[in-house]
């Protein structure tokens, strides 16, 4: 790979990314939650066993409390640390998200408000199959219960022998969760959302997936509330002369290994920096058990972009929006203020992006795809609804009706109008 100046990048080719045939598979996610929402267990039986090679007949299709207790004994006492502390960071990270209803009387006795209520069901979905996603567990569990939501319901691929990585149950039972399902793709999808003989429907679904799970979800908002659309993982490094090449080769790769159609990308003014970190990502490469994939997607979707300047590089991490933006510069809380379009922001040589994938507090669940413009990272609040509240009083009433029943009425609304008119105050 080569340093590409600014202006001779295409960033079509860094933002645009395909699957192949969207609309196939498409078509193929709506033909899944049709036979789910029609057959309930029986599509899931036959799609597991189509998809993943699992009966699961065999092996049920909920986890059950001897699963649970056998995981415990698969791990060390390091794992358990590990996992325990990360629970008491995201709690409390989260909540200082948590909100309160408030009410506001006027003079007149007129009341406005807010309530504020958690959702009662909430689904999670957390990758699985080829490899085990305990911190997604913890990302999308603890704020939800941190908001107050009653029952949480995990849905996870399960292994070719049909068990469920012990990593990700002992995650979910550490944050509370003893109701998981051994079902992943756009069939799990339909499940939380519509309900089978054994999976109770839920009110929003929440986790990152692949390709299939994203598409469920986006074809059945509206039947269930979702969290986001999340696409491939991302990195944007802004770096200048202070950065270290081979530390930030390691970074732009902790997200290429993700996916083939990850994006690692890193922008300075500096051309040596530049230089030597791609230099030290194509001996890294190597180094990684998933270098095919990491391969895979810096040669597809890497980039090492020379600006003039920190400005130039801060306005097209802006105009990119990643879902992970790493400032290695020397004065970076400086820089902090003209951030407007990133999932989370890493301050510093020593604030790598995998400290927020694992321990530090927020959820790791971010938008992706350019959607940092307008979504927010998951939080407490996606586990919330609001609901307005409202009392006039008689006195408020009569104040307010001519104003009420003449906006009605333009709008050719009568009832509206007659609504008040019925009581007798204009």
């Amino acid at each position: 790979m080569k340093v590409i100046p600014i202006a001779e990048l295409n960033k079509e080719r860094l933002t645009r990314k395909s699957y192949g045939d969207d609309q196939a598979l498409e078509r193929q996610v709506r033909e899944i939650i049709g036979q789910v929402r029609r057959q309930g267990d029986e599509a899931l039986y036959a799609f597991t066993e189509r998809f993943d090679q699992v009966d699961l007949r065999a092996s049920g299709l909920r986890v059950s409390e001897t699963e649970i207790e056998a995981a415990y004994r698969q791990v060390d006492e390091e794992f358990l640390t590990a996992l325990r502390g990360a629970i008491s960071n995201i709690r409390r990270y989260h909540e200082h998200q948590k909100r309160s209803s408030w009410m506001e009387t006027s003079e007149d006795g007129t009341i406005l408000g807010q309530l504020l209520r958690p959702l009662r069901r909430v689904g999670l979905y957390v990758p699985g199959g080829t490899a085990a996603y305990p911190s997604s567990v913890l990302m999308t569990a603890v704020p939800a219960q941190v908001a107050g939501v009653e029952e949480l319901a995990i849905v996870s691929p399960p292994g070719r022998d049909g068990s469920m990585s012990p990593q990700v149950l002992i995650a979910a039972a550490e944050a509370g969760v003893r109701e998981i399902y051994k079902i992943g793709g756009a069939q799990s999808i339909a499940a939380l959302a519509y309900g089978t003989g054994q999976i109770a429907a839920v009110d929003k679904i929440a986790g990152p997936g692949n390709i299939f799970v994203t598409l469920a979800k986006k074809h059945l908002y509206g039947v269930v509330d979702i969290d986001m659309l999340a696409g491939p993982s991302e990195i944007l490094i802004l770096a200048d002369e202070s950065g270290q090449p081979a530390e930030l080769a390691a970074d732009l790769l902790s997200q290429a290994e993700h996916d083939r159609l990850a994006s690692a990308i890193l922008v300075s003014p500096d051309r040596t920096i530049l230089e030597r970190t791609v230099e030290d990502v194509e001996r890294q490469i190597a180094l990684l058990p998933r270098q095919e994939i990491a391969r895979a997607s810096w040669e597809m979707y890497g980039a090492a972009i020379l600006v003039s300047d920190l400005e130039e590089g801060m306005a097209l991490a802006n105009e990119i929006g990643p879902e992970h933006l790493e400032l290695v510069v020397r004065e970076p809380f400086v820089w902090l203020g003209k951030v407007r379009n990133t999932g989370a922001v890493f301050l510093g040589r020593y604030t790598p992006e995998a400290v927020g994938d694992y321990l530090a507090g927020p959820s790791h669940v971010l938008p992706t795809g350019g959607t940092a413009r307008f979504y927010s990272p998951l939080n407490v609040d996606t586990f919330m609804k609001k609901i307005s509240l409202l009392a006039y009083s008689e006195e408020a009433l009569r104040r307010d009706a001519r104003q009420i029943t003449t906006l009605a009425r333009r709008e050719g609304l009568e009832g509206h109008a007659r609504s008040v008119e019925q009581r007798g105050l204009s």
